[in-house]
């Protein structure tokens, strides 16, 4: 783990943003629970997104569908056969890996679904954990995380999955959508929601999970449309959002799937990477998926996923273009974009510098001391924001330490109120940024704020 990946996770357990999971009994591999803070900052990610796409565009509704699928919607999508990873086990040490990373990261050679060419490659490759060569055979393994149903007796139990992604229930819905709403193609229907991996190597803090939250966009076009213009705007959108999460555009390029890589039904897939501490990663995915996935359930269900164009007269199964966008790697760029570390009068200020969109606390309310004067007006104060503004009242230590914490919270303004604020009726505002204090009137204190929030 880099230097500074090291800081920002410390930061985020110290400050409340991210836990490590069950510590209390050792922790859990891979698994995080979110803190106050971190609790905040995704539902703002996740609130950014759906104003985003969902309520500021007249063509796309949301959908939340279940975690809990039918078994046959991963026959006919692909999972239940198709969704494998290439795994390998050392004999010396039983450490799992994924062996087309392995192999990769030894010789830079690609070597993703050739499973005979990854085991003799892996005769020369040394254990990353032990040291030894001492392999298995590179076998397949399907992700997706196993349970069982009761459906009508304890004798009756049926085989079911969690969902590994939420385009399922999309794609099922779609024609309950189409009946429901006013819906015309082009359209989009948007979910946010838990999916579930079981991936042999998750690690790199909260970027690869075995459990995760996706916001998914299935956009259903017409077979005839002329698709490029419109997946290029799409591609620009996703670096919109990413770019309002605090990233900087040359932190950010385009992988673009070559043709034996992409998933067969996908005329075109591009990554959105992001220069993370430990490299540049996928951070957002657009693909192009044709009409592979109405077709395949209109097959397997017998149910007819057609749209019938008035227009024209005509009926057809549209074509999908899908982007998507990941809440934890989102929570991540959130975090690595918004670390600074500044020298303030011989001392390093580290500051969190969140956009004001998704900052987990949006104004601190600080009596200078815990007087009963000041902390009267202050709670009067704090009384009057929280209905407008997400706040946070602290009078605990002097108010250099508290600066201090609420810039590593990443609240854009902290109010002082002082023992001039008892004869001026007038607070101190802070900016997070700037450092910069402005004196401003009690009662036009509410207006001041929210302005700056438009």
């Amino acid at each position: 783990m880099t230097d500074l990946m090291e800081k920002i996770v410390s930061l985020a357990k110290r400050r409340g943003f991210v836990y490590p999971a069950c510590e209390i009994y050792g922790g859990f591999a891979n698994s995080y629970s979110y803190g106050p803070y971190g609790t905040e900052l995704r539902n703002n990610i996740k609130q950014l997104w759906w104003r985003t796409f969902v309520h500021h565009r007249e063509d796309i509704v949301g959908l939340d569908g279940p975690i809990l699928l039918h078994p046959k919607l991963w026959e006919a999508s692909g999972h239940t056969t198709g969704f494998n990873d290439a795994l390998v086990d050392c004999k010396a040490c039983q450490k799992r890996f994924r062996a087309d990373h392995l192999v990769e990261e030894a010789t830079g050679q690609d070597l993703e679904g050739k499973l005979d060419e990854m085991s003799t490659a892996l005769t020369k490759i040394k254990c990353p954990n032990c040291g030894k060569i001492d392999w298995t055979q590179a076998r397949e393994f399907n992700m997706m995380f196993k349970t069982e149903m009761n459906n009508v007796s304890d004798e009756e139990i049926a085989e079911v999955y969690l969902r590994p992604e939420t385009a399922g229930a999309i794609f099922v819905e779609y024609k309950n959508v189409l009946d429901s709403m006013r819906v015309k193609i082009p359209f989009g229907i948007a979910q946010i929601g838990k999916a579930f991996r079981n991936e042999i190597v998750a690690g790199n803090f909260i970027f690869r999970l075995r459990e995760f939250e996706q916001m998914e966009i299935e956009y259903f076009i017409s077979p005839d449309t002329k698709w490029e213009p419109l997946f290029d705007e799409w591609l620009t959108k996703q670096e919109e959002f990413v770019l309002a999460l605090g990233a900087d555009k040359k932190d950010l390029r385009h992988y673009e799937h070559p043709d034996d890589k992409r998933s067969h039904y996908s005329q075109k897939t591009v990554d959105i990477e992001y220069k993370f501490p430990f490299g540049f990663k996928e951070l957002f995915g657009l693909a192009h998926r044709g009409d592979f996935d109405l077709t395949a359930h209109s097959k397997a269900s017998g149910e007819k996923l057609e749209y019938f164009d008035q227009e024209n007269n005509k009926r057809y199964v549209p074509h999908v273009l899908e982007p998507t966008f990941g809440v934890e790697r989102s929570l991540l760029v959130a975090l690595v974009a918004a670390y600074h570390e500044e020298e303030v009068k011989g001392e390093t200020r580290v500051v969190m510098k969140f956009p004001k969109a998704i900052a987990p606390i949006q104004v601190a309310i600080l009596p200078l001391s815990k007087k009963e004067e000041l902390s009267s007006v202050a709670r009067g104060i704090f009384d009057d924001l929280k209905t407008s503004l997400i706040c946070e009242y602290d009078e605990t230590q002097s108010i250099g330490k508290r600066y201090r914490r609420q810039d590593e919270i990443g609240t854009p303004y902290c109010v002082t109120v002082d023992f001039d604020s008892l004869e001026d009726k007038a607070v101190t505002v802070r900016d997070r940024d700037s450092m910069e204090q402005e004196r401003v009137k009690i009662e036009e204190l509410d207006g001041y704020l929210v302005g700056r929030y438009k």
